[in-house]
Formats: structure tokens, C-alpha cells, sequence
């Protein structure tokens, strides 16, 4: 017969004291079940535990509790709303904790108000009384806008722009602001304009570029700085300058132009920079041989003067020796310079006249008689002298003598 079958011997789940009928302490099939070495009965489990928060809670427990006269606690009605208390408050600091990220900052509010900023790590705030909210100060965020504006000599420019900003003060960029990322797209507007209307159109299209970049970052971060945005700017870059698609052929023929005449000042400047240079190096060789020649003539004049004061003294000790050898070196300058012919003949001799002076210079003066045709040749009058003139007989003993160069 099956253990749980109605009217039969066996009372005994299979799990309880291994099936033993009656004895010992039981008394029976079924009530107490001190001897059972199985496990428990999670039904039986469950009734204990309800049985002990009863008693805990002061109500009638168990099997000895049941009727009217019974002896248990009087129900206490605080202690379970204390106990679901007591299970909110942990439910409610658990959920208080929260992490900070290191690329992060928090920014605690109490109720609305600004309590503190908090670094990075772990941290606990009461929760639904502080609300953290958190602001990444690391991550470098960009804005690029292209708009079409007015120029100061009233013409029209399409410009790209684009700016890169980091938050730097969490607290600002919370709750000075609304919308952080409107507000610095509104004040690059306005900075972007006011430059671009100061600027005239040919510079912002060429080399004015730089500059209205640098000045519509200065503008943008004075605008940032007056908001209290607590909005750092990075960087910001002119993307393109462009004239309206009406007229941008004839300012490409104008940026064509300006380019070509910045080509030729650069060719003239370097030309400039290589005959430069060499004039200067011309100029130091003349002031160098200018210096060389005024040397020289000094060092020739102190030599003469010293010559002369040497002259004097040997004059000084010998005045007749000394006026002879000047006399004879003058009279040898002069003759060494000049062209002569002295002839000696006797009283009876015919005078013969060659021009001994032409003949001592013909090696000298060659070249110039090739070129003039005429010089070196003798005249036809004293070659017909010379021949009827010619001696018979042995020629006297007249000398004849010659100087020259």
C-alpha cells in the first residue's frame, strides 16, 4: 500500500526516519519526527519560519496557539511598518552609491542647490534629496558652422568655420546655462560676424585669414568668459573663405593676379639679394686697395724723408763730395731718360749724320712703325748723302760714340 494512501499502515513520507513504523518516541504515525535523519521538509521549514516572525511580531503561534484561551504574545501592530522601514532605509542607502569616472566631474545639488563639485572615485549622497549630475571635462567638443555675411567694403563672403572647446568649470557649464551648446553657437555667430564685418573682402579671401581667425577666437572667448558658460576654447579654424558662385571667377582672376605680383617682388628681391652682396664685396675691395695705396705712399714719402735726412747729415760732414755725386746721379737720371747721339770727329772729316737716335729705339718703337707705315724709314736725302760721302780709302781713326737707353 502506498505511504500516503488513506487507512494505511504506513503514515511515513519516504524522506522521514527511513520508513520505520511506530516506536520509540513517536507514539504514532505522524506527529513528532525526532528521529528523522533526512532532510528537512521545505514545507515544514516554511511553517517555522512563518511561526518565528509571528512570535517576533507578537502573534499566536504554532500548534500550541490554537483557540480563544490559548497563551501567546498580544499582536504588536508597529513592528511590521517598523520592519518595511527598516528595509526602505537600506534599499535607500544602497541605492546612494555612485562612481565618478576619471574623465568626469560631479556636481552635487541639495534640493536644487548647489552643494559641491566632487572628483573622481567612489562616493555616497542621499538619494532623492542630492542630485549629481555628471560633466566630462576631458572630451574636447567641436562646432562647425558656414555662413554667408556682409563685409566692410559691402560685400558678400561665405565663411566655414569650426571651433573645438573643453568645459573647464562643471559648476558654470551646469548652472549658469541652460543650453551650453546654443549658447557658443550663438556668440561664434555674433563674434564671427562682427570680425567679418570689419574686414574688407580681398583680405578675408587671401592673406587675412589668419588673422580673423585669431580674432574671432579672442571675441568668442571674452563672450564665454562674460556668460560664465565655464566653456574653455581650444582652438579655431578658418575652414574656407569663399565669394558668392556669381562672382568667383573674377576673384580667382584677382587671387590669380595678387599671387603673380607677389611672384615677381619675390624675384626682385632675390636678385637684389645676390647683386647686393657682390657691390658690397666691389666696394670693401676699393676701400681695401684705397688703403693699400695711401699706405704705400706714406711708407714712400717716410722713406724719402728719411733718405733726405740721411743725405743731410752725410752733406753736412762733406758739402763738395756730396753736391758732386748729386750732380753726377741728377745728370744720369736725366740722359738715362732722354734720347741721345754725341759724335766726335776731327777738323778734317766729313760730317757724317745717321739718326743713331731712330736706329736705337727701332727694336723699341717696331710695333708702332708696323702701324704707322712711315716710322723707321730713313729719309731719301741723307741715304743719297750717305752714298756720294762713302771714303776710298781706309777710314780715319775718328771714334764714334753712342749713348741711349
Amino acid at each position: 500500500m502506498a505511504w500516503n494512501e488513506p487507512g494505511g499502515g504506513n503514515q511515513h513520507d519516504p524522506w522521514s526516519g527511513g520508513g520505520r513504523r511506530g516506536g520509540g518516541n513517536n507514539g504514532g504515525g505522524g506527529g513528532n519526527r525526532g528521529g528523522n535523519q533526512g532532510p528537512p521538509d521545505l514545507d515544514e521549514a516554511l511553517k517555522k519560519f512563518q511561526d518565528k516572525l509571528n512570535s517576533m511580531l507578537g502573534g499566536r503561534g504554532g500548534k500550541g496557539g490554537g483557540g480563544k484561551g490559548g497563551g501567546g504574545k498580544p499582536r504588536n501592530t508597529f513592528a511590521l511598518p517598523g520592519l518595511l522601514i527598516i528595509v526602505a532605509l537600506a534599499i535607500w542607502a544602497a541605492t546612494g552609491f555612485y562612481l565618478v569616472d576619471q574623465s568626469e566631474r560631479g556636481v552635487v545639488l541639495r534640493f536644487g542647490k548647489f552643494q559641491e563639485v566632487v572628483n573622481p572615485g567612489l562616493h555616497w549622497n542621499p538619494p532623492l534629496i542630492d542630485d549629481v549630475r555628471m560633466v566630462n571635462v576631458t572630451r574636447v567638443r567641436s562646432l562647425t558652422q558656414t555662413q554667408s555675411m556682409l563685409t566692410r567694403d559691402e560685400n558678400i563672403v561665405e565663411v566655414e568655420i569650426s571651433a573645438q572647446y573643453q568645459v573647464n568649470n562643471p559648476r558654470d557649464f551646469v548652472l549658469n546655462v541652460r543650453d551650453p551648446q546654443l549658447s557658443i553657437e550663438n556668440a561664434l555667430d555674433s563674434a564671427l560676424r562682427h570680425v567679418v564685418g570689419g574686414t574688407d573682402m580681398i583680405d578675408i579671401l587671401t592673406s587675412g585669414r589668419e588673422i580673423l581667425g585669431s580674432s574671432v577666437a579672442s571675441r568668442l572667448q571674452s563672450y564665454q568668459d562674460s556668460y560664465g558658460t565655464g566653456i574653455l576654447l581650444q582652438t579655431i579654424n578658418i575652414e574656407s573663405t569663399s565669394a558668392p558662385a556669381q562672382v568667383i571667377d573674377a576673384f580667382d582672376d584677382v587671387i590669380r593676379a595678387r599671387e603673380d605680383r607677389q611672384r615677381t617682388i619675390n624675384q626682385g628681391m632675390a636678385y637684389a639679394n645676390a647683386i647686393i652682396p657682390e657691390a658690397q664685396g666691389q666696394a670693401q675691395r676699393l676701400v681695401e686697395q684705397g688703403q693699400g695705396y695711401r699706405e704705400s705712399v706714406v711708407a714712400e714719402a717716410r722713406g724719402q724723408s728719411n733718405r733726405f735726412t740721411a743725405l743731410l747729415s752725410q752733406y753736412q760732414n762733406s758739402p763738395a763730395i756730396m753736391r758732386e755725386r748729386l750732380y753726377l746721379d741728377a745728370i744720369a737720371e736725366i740722359f738715362g731718360s732722354t734720347p741721345k747721339v754725341l759724335v766726335d770727329v776731327a777738323d778734317d772729316s766729313p760730317l757724317m749724320y745717321l739718326p743713331l737716335d731712330q736706329m736705337g729705339r727701332g727694336g723699341e718703337r717696331t710695333g708702332d712703325a708696323e702701324r704707322t707705315g712711315e716710322e723707321g724709314e730713313l729719309d731719301p736725302r741723307v741715304l743719297e748723302r750717305l752714298r756720294g760721302s762713302q771714303p776710298t780709302g781706309s777710314t780715319n781713326g775718328s771714334g764714334i760714340r753712342r749713348e741711349g737707353r
